[in-house]
């Protein structure tokens, strides 16, 4: 895993296999980013002449490398692009994108100094977490030598005034970061290898390192609970469901928030099965329930002053003589009766038991977080999530949050007038299925009714960003992102300073 650490040296002084400059695109051709003078110093004010005669433009996700001169102790300098040269600076994405583009490029590296701008305190966090993210690589299966090593160390340059801020700034973004690759890695494991039971496993040990308090239900407690949605999609697999609880409490919280994570290990549609060409990723399917956990160990990390639990609702839904048929009715956890009409909707199912769990607790608010539907991708694209809530402020809030952090989302309805479509069923209380245009609103409408009154909800659809099928870019790999665990840590920092 790569080492995040803080310098207030100069960066011709840093002995390192790589000093990361910033470049950007200026009206008469490319210019410097602040941090870069020292470098440019010993380039004898000729580094951006240098990397124009290379090719550089400073567009982003650019990266141009030149061999260092005298004067600079790292062997090699690298130029990132941060695109259009700002009167105002730069923008905390770009920072972070910039950092992921350079700690991507450096694999195999010992040890690189990032010198992108970064005086404030916000800037050192964002450079940080986009070079931990950068450097994420997941190389459970592959062999020895088979692809480069993830760059050792990677140093943030900060101003030598407020450097106690900028060191917690690094803590911060580790913290966060480290979290967000371990959801990459759950999301990335084969599904041979990450079922409920084993998924689990890693939740409580990861309780047991952080001191979190973790219970699992396992099929024998879910029979006996009545939880019908995990149970009803679990059957037909030998691989049976659990709902995992991991519960962060701080003395001085005020509020209590319940994050509910949809945690499918692997989705074959069941009985309603996935063709060729839509089953290959599927073992993505349980990236909201990663998401849930890496938010709570996160917050815990941080010591945020509130209180959060995490609800993992974790099945496989696979078809065999004992998988539910479209047509069976489920009685979920709280009584309520659905009707099956396709077993590839399974994830309403399993997030709707775990709602109403979550609300006997009685949360101020609950949020959950799903790969829910394929309808939300072809709404918003592969890079957008989608943000539905029973209150408007939540959802706007949501929204907001997630831009600060850097996460795209797009705040959705919830048309009445659909509702009508799952309440038709003529044997059961609801269908988990309604009209097929606008299908994404149908399933957070689905998830609505589980909610007990008084209670602030909201949805995250991360169908589309959760797993990233294209080339790399900025500091998002390929396969899975850890989508949506910024925006649930700041809502729970925010909830923490009392602005819930």
């Amino acid at each position: 895993m790569t080492a995040l650490s803080v310098s207030t040296s100069s960066a011709a002084s840093l002995r390192a296999d790589a000093l990361v400059v910033g470049v950007a695109k200026g009206p008469k051709g490319i210019v410097l980013a602040p941090g870069a003078e020292a470098v440019n110093e010993a380039f004898e004010g000729k580094l951006a002449d240098v990397l124009s005669t290379l090719g550089a433009t400073g567009a982003e996700g650019e990266a141009v490398k030149v061999p260092s001169p005298a004067g600079l102790k790292a062997a090699l300098v690298l130029a990132v692009g941060l695109g259009e040269a700002g009167e105002e600076g730069y923008g905390l994405e770009t920072l972070r994108r910039a950092a992921g583009v350079a700690a991507r490029t450096l694999a195999g590296a010992k040890k690189a100094a990032l010198v992108l701008p970064a005086e404030a305190v916000e800037e050192v966090e964002a450079v940080a977490l986009g070079g931990l993210l950068g450097s994420y690589a997941f190389g459970a299966y592959k062999g020895n030598g088979n692809g480069k090593e993830p760059v050792g160390e990677l140093v943030v340059l900060a101003p030598r005034k407020g450097s106690k801020d900028a060191k917690a700034a690094v803590e911060r973004a580790a913290a966060i970061g480290e979290e967000m690759n371990r959801a990459r890695d759950l999301v990335n494991t084969a599904p041979n290898d990450l079922n409920p039971k084993s998924f689990a496993a890693i939740a409580q040990a990861a309780g047991k390192e952080h001191g979190l308090k973790v219970e699992v239900l396992d099929e024998k407690a879910l029979t006996k609970g009545g939880f019908g949605g995990l149970l009803g999609v679990g059957n037909g697999s030998e691989n049976p469901p659990r709902l995992v609880k991991v519960a962060y409490t701080h003395p001085k919280a005020k509020a209590t928030l319940a994050f509910v994570g949809k945690g499918i290990t692997y989705d074959s549609g069941g009985i309603s099965l996935k063709p060729a060409g839509h089953n290959e990723t599927m073992k993505c399917d349980m990236a909201g329930a990663a998401a849930v956990f890496a938010a709570v160990v996160a917050a815990k990390r941080l010591g945020l002053a509130v209180n959060v639990t995490g609800w993992l609702a974790l099945a496989e839904n696979m078809p065999s003589g004992s998988a539910t048929r479209p047509g069976d009715v489920l009685r979920m956890y709280g009584g309520k009766t659905v009707e099956v009409l396709n077993t590839d909707a399974e994830g309403r199912l399993v997030l709707a038991d775990a709602i109403v769990r979550a609300g006997e607790e009685n949360p101020d608010v609950i949020v959950d977080v799903a790969t829910l539907t394929g309808a939300m991708v072809l709404a918003l694209g592969n890079r957008t999530f989608g943000v539905m809530s029973n209150s408007d402020e939540l959802r706007e809030d949501l929204h907001a949050l997630a831009g600060e952090v850097g996460e795209q989302s797009w705040p959705m309805p919830l048309p009445a007038d659909l509702r009508k479509g799952m309440t038709e069923s003529t044997i059961a209380d609801l269908a988990n299925m309604g009209e097929r245009m606008g299908g994404g609103l149908v399933a957070g409408l689905f998830l609505k009714e589980f909610v007990a009154e008084g209670i602030d909800w909201a949805h995250l659809d991360i169908a589309g960003p959760a797993f990233h099928e294209g080339a790399p870019f900025g500091y998002t790999p390929k396969g899975g992102t850890a989508s949506a665990v910024r925006t649930l840590v700041r809502f729970a920092e925010r909830t923490a300073n009392g602005k819930a």
